[in-house]
């Protein structure tokens, strides 16, 4: 049986071959009810665009390709980011495509593979560097783009961000109110552009709250799991130890739960964790911990519709849009703290969880 065209689906609808086009592509000077129609038959009959000849006719794919390192440290991260895009792509003429690179490869290589090949009409992809050579050459050559997260060059560009700024320190206030003093955060590695938020803010925010903060040495979010988790049990045999800990990672979290509890402590008695949150991890763990809740999902979705903006208006100047944290505080203020320091008050709005306890 031959492949059902244009031609086919004209000759069962009784309409002209360019209607059932205009048709197909939403052509609102189509009536809606002929639309209805020709779209009902064209599913019948099994009609799938063809592509190839559509991209030598008009020079567009109609794909966009979200390019996305394994985020190992991050749980759900290509999952959240694909069906955010996936929900801000339905209904138009998109298709969304996804290509994956290692992390010790060259990151250039699949925009590279996408541009000169013309394989998408947009590319998406994560993982910023201050000054990122995937976005000084994708606007050399003038190919559309979103970035998850900024640049140095993010005036230019659209992206869209988490404000790991407020993140970090909505995480330093909460445990100062818990009366935590010598806090230890992890960072990202420290190529990655949002490092320098998280980093710069706890220099400034933690002396001003009365925290001594301090940063692992040779660590980051990227670092194995049990590398992280002896680092920690080290660090609680110490004097001086930390009482608290601030993660932006789920899985470095896990590490540092695990090597708290190992160590014959606990969690929200002798110790404090902050985390960023991502997935719905810890809301069925105990015991509950305090985090911060990053919308990956909503961040995909974010993108995707940056990106179609930019196709209607080609200008990605002033584009963008920085997600709000969202505070899920799971422990009630300690007693000993409510009854010697009524002062003591939590940020945290019950209003604006996103989940109930």
């Amino acid at each position: 049986m031959s492949k059902p065209t244009l031609k086919t689906i004209a000759n069962v609808t009784g309409l002209a071959q360019t209607t059932v086009s205009r048709a197909l592509k939403n052509d609102p000077k189509i009536a809606q009810a002929t639309r209805d129609r020709v779209k009902k038959v064209a599913d019948t009959l099994g009609y799938v665009p063809d592509r190839a000849a559509q991209r030598l006719r008009t020079g567009r794919t109609n794909v966009i390709a979200i390019v996305l390192s394994p985020h190992t440290e991050i749980l759900g991260f290509r999952e959240s980011m694909m069906a955010g895009l996936s929900e801000a792509l339905h209904g138009t003429r998109y298709h969304l495509t996804m290509t994956p690179y290692d992390l010790d490869g060259d990151p250039m290589c699949p925009i590279h593979h996408i541009v000169q090949q013309r394989l998408a009409d947009g590319v998406i992809f994560a993982g910023t560097q201050p000054n990122d050579p995937r976005v000084d050459f994708l606007l050399s050559e003038g190919f559309p783009f979103v970035t998850h997260g900024r640049t140095q060059r993010a005036a230019e560009h659209a992206w869209c961000d988490f404000d790991n700024g407020q993140f970090i320190e909505m995480a330093l206030q909460r445990l100062a109110n818990l009366g935590r003093r010598r806090v230890t955060v992890f960072l990202p590695p420290s190529e990655l552009n949002y490092t320098r938020y998280i980093k710069d803010t706890a220099k400034n925010v933690g002396p001003e709250l009365g925290l001594r903060i301090s940063f692992p040495d040779q660590l980051s979010l990227a670092s194995g799991a049990d590398e992280i988790r002896q680092y920690v049990q080290e660090q609680l045999r110490l004097k001086d130890a930390p009482d608290a800990f601030v993660c932006p990672g789920e899985v470095n979290s896990l590490a540092v739960i695990s090597a708290i509890e190992d160590s014959g402590l606990r969690i929200n008695h002798d110790i404090d964790v902050v985390a960023k949150q991502t997935s719905q991890l810890f809301d069925l763990m105990r015991p509950r911990i305090d985090t911060i809740y990053e919308d990956l999902q909503a961040a995909g979705a974010s993108m995707g519709r940056l990106l179609l903006q930019i196709f209607e208006s080609e200008v990605s100047e002033c584009l963008f849009e920085l997600q709000a944290p969202v505070a899920h505080f799971r422990q009630n203020l300690p007693r000993r703290l409510r009854q010697s320091s009524p002062s003591c008050t939590d940020t945290f709005n019950p209003s604006k969880a996103l989940w109930g306890d």
